[in-house]
C-alpha cells in the first residue's frame, strides 16, 4: 500500500487535485464580484434560484455561489474563506467528509456549502454537538445568510412545536443531533401531517462528524410514555440491594470466574460492560427477603428486573459521572459532552432505580413509543456530508456505514504546533500529580491553561488537588453549566486556569 502511495499518491491527494480546477473558477471570480454592489450581490441568489429551475444544477453554479458567499463574508463578517477554506465547502457539498484541523475555521466551510445547497429550496441541515454551538453558529453566520436573503433557523431545547415548524421552514437549520432526532420520532408520532415540524431531510451538514455518528452511532433516541406499575417496589428492592456485598473486576470473561466469585459476593459488577450481575449466593439472599421459592421463576420476573436495575443503579451508575442530583431530581450527564440533559431519563426502570438509590421522589415507570439510533437517522438524508479534525482514524467505518469518504483537507498554513508523545503512567495518582505539577508550572509564566476531563468527578478532583496548591481556577462542568458563557469567555486571558468536562 504504502508503494502505491508514494507513486500514485494519496487518496486525498489525487481527489484534491480534481477539486483543484474548480476551486480556481471560485477564486477567479473574486476580483469581478469585489466590484459589485450590495444590491447586486444579493440580486446573486434570487438568479441563482432561478438558474436552477430552468435545469441547470448545483455544480452549475457552484463557482458564482461560492464566490458570492465568499465576498458576502466579508464584507458582512470581514472575513473571506481561504482557499483550503474553498476546497473544504467543496467536499461538503459532494457528500463527502472534510477532515480539517482545529482552527482552520470549519464554521465558515460549512457557511460557503449550506449556501449553496439552500439555493434549490429543499433546506440544509447544519448538525452540531451542543445548543451553544448550534445558537452562535447560527447567529454569526446567519447574518452572512440573511444578507444574501436566505432564512435561517436555529433549533434549541424548550422550543414550542409552531417556532420548530417556523425553523425548519428556513432554507438553513443549525440544530443538535439530539433536538433534530427527537423532532423527527415525534412527527413520526403525530396523527396529521399538518402537526409535523420537519419538512424533509435532504442535505445535513455534521460538525464533529466523527462524535456524532461513530462514537454516538448506535444511541438510541427514545420518546417514552407514562407506564402504570407501581413505584413502591423500587423503593423496597434498593433497601435490600444496598445489604448486598458486591464485588468489582474489570472484565468478566468466562463463567468460572463468576463461578468463584460467587462464593464471596451477592453479585458482579463488570467495570468495562457496565454491568451488575447477581450471583447464587445472591439469589439466595433475595428468595430469603422477598419469600420466593425460586427467583427465575417466570411469575417473579418483574421482581427480579426491579433486582437487576437496582444492582445497576448502586454498582455501576455513578452520581457526578453518569448523572447529578439536583433539586430533588436526577438528570443525567452526556457521557459525550459533560452537558446536562435535562428532560431525558434512563428507560426501563434504571431512573427510578437511581432515583429510589438517592432518595428523591420516584416517577412512574415510562414506556417506550418510539425510538431510533442516530446511525439510522443521520441514514435518511438524501446527501450526508460532515467536518472534523480526526476522521482518517475512523476512515473504514465511514464508508462501510455511511457510504462517506473522507478528504484530508491541508492547512492554510504550515503546522507550527509541535505535537508532543503520549506520556504513560503506572497509577492514577501519578498521573494527576504530574498534570497538577504541569499546569503550576505552565501557571507561573501566566499562560493560560485548559484542563479537559472525561467527568465531573474527575474535573472536581483535580479542582480540589489544585486548591491544596492555592492555583485559582475555574470549573466548567454539568453542575456549573451556567456559567458557560462568563467562564469561556475569560478562559484565554493571562494566568487563567479552566477545568472543563
Amino acid at each position: 500500500m504504502g508503494i502505491f502511495s508514494t507513486i500514485f499518491g494519496s487518496y486525498s491527494k489525487r481527489e484534491l487535485a480534481r477539486i483543484e480546477p474548480i476551486k480556481n473558477k471560485v477564486l477567479a471570480l473574486d476580483e469581478e464580484y469585489g466590484k459589485l454592489s450590495d444590491e447586486e450581490l444579493k440580486a446573486k441568489t434570487p438568479e441563482f434560484k432561478n438558474r436552477l429551475e430552468t435545469g441547470e444544477t448545483l455544480d452549475d453554479i457552484l463557482p458564482e455561489a461560492m464566490a458570492t458567499v465568499r465576498e458576502a463574508a466579508w464584507r458582512v463578517l470581514g472575513k473571506k474563506p481561504f482557499q483550503v477554506q474553498i476546497i473544504g465547502a467543496i467536499v461538503l457539498h459532494q457528500g463527502r467528509i472534510a477532515e480539517m484541523k482545529t482552527g482552520e475555521g470549519k464554521t465558515l466551510v460549512a457557511c460557503v456549502a449550506s449556501y449553496l445547497n439552500a439555493l434549490d429550496g429543499k433546506g440544509v441541515h447544519v448538525v452540531t454537538v451542543n445548543d451553544y454551538l448550534a445558537k452562535t453558529q447560527a447567529e454569526e453566520m446567519g447574518k452572512v445568510h440573511r444578507f444574501l436573503g436566505l432564512t435561517v433557523g436555529c433549533i434549541l431545547h424548550g422550543l414550542t412545536n409552531d417556532q420548530r415548524r417556523a425553523a425548519y421552514a428556513c432554507d438553513i437549520t443549525y440544530g443538535t443531533n439530539n433536538e433534530l432526532g427527537f423532532d423527527y420520532l415525534r412527527d413520526n408520532m403525530v396523527i396529521h401531517k399538518k402537526d409535523m415540524v420537519q419538512r424533509g431531510h435532504s442535505f445535513a451538514i455534521v460538525d464533529e462528524v466523527d462524535s456524532i455518528l461513530i462514537d454516538e452511532a448506535r444511541t438510541p433516541l427514545i420518546i417514552s410514555g407514562r407506564g402504570d406499575k407501581s413505584t413502591e417496589l423500587y423503593s423496597i428492592v434498593d433497601r435490600f440491594a444496598k445489604t448486598l456485598v458486591p464485588v468489582t473486576v474489570v472484565e468478566m470473561d468466562d463463567k468460572v470466574d463468576q463461578e468463584e466469585i460467587s462464593e464471596n459476593a451477592d453479585y458482579i459488577i463488570d467495570e468495562k460492560a457496565k454491568t451488575a450481575t447477581i450471583t447464587l449466593q445472591g439469589i439466595k439472599k433475595a428468595e430469603q427477603a422477598f419469600h420466593v421459592e425460586n427467583l427465575m421463576d417466570p411469575e417473579n420476573m418483574t421482581l427480579l428486573h426491579h433486582i437487576n436495575q437496582a444492582l445497576k443503579a448502586n454498582g455501576v451508575m455513578k452520581s457526578d459521572i453518569d448523572y447529578v442530583v439536583k433539586d430533588g431530581e436526577v438528570i443525567i450527564v452526556d457521557e459525550f459532552t459533560g452537558r446536562l440533559m435535562l428532560g431525558r431519563r434512563f428507560n426501563d426502570g434504571l431512573h427510578q432505580a437511581i432515583e429510589a438509590k438517592e432518595g428523591v421522589k420516584i416517577a412512574r415507570e415510562s414506556k417506550t413509543l418510539a425510538t431510533i439510533t442516530f446511525q439510522n437517522f443521520f441514514r435518511l438524508y438524501d446527501k450526508l456530508s460532515g467536518m472534523t479534525g480526526t476522521a482518517m482514524t475512523e476512515e473504514d467505518e465511514f464508508k462501510e456505514i455511511y457510504k462517506l469518504d473522507v478528504i484530508a483537507v491541508p492547512t492554510n498554513k504550515p503546522i507550527a504546533r509541535i505535537d508532543h508523545n503520549d506520556q504513560i503512567y503506572r497509577t492514577e495518582k501519578g498521573k494527576f500529580d504530574a498534570i497538577i505539577n504541569q499546569i503550576e508550572e505552565c501557571h507561573k509564566k501566566g499562560q493560560p491553561i485548559l484542563v479537559g476531563t472525561i467527568s465531573i468527578e474527575k474535573s472536581e478532583l483535580l479542582s480540589a488537588m489544585l486548591k491544596r496548591r492555592g492555583i485559582k481556577h475555574e470549573v466548567l462542568n454539568a453542575k456549573h453549566h451556567a456559567k458557560e458563557a462568563e467562564i469561556v469567555a475569560q478562559a484565554g486571558k493571562l494566568g487563567a486556569v479552566t477545568i472543563a468536562t
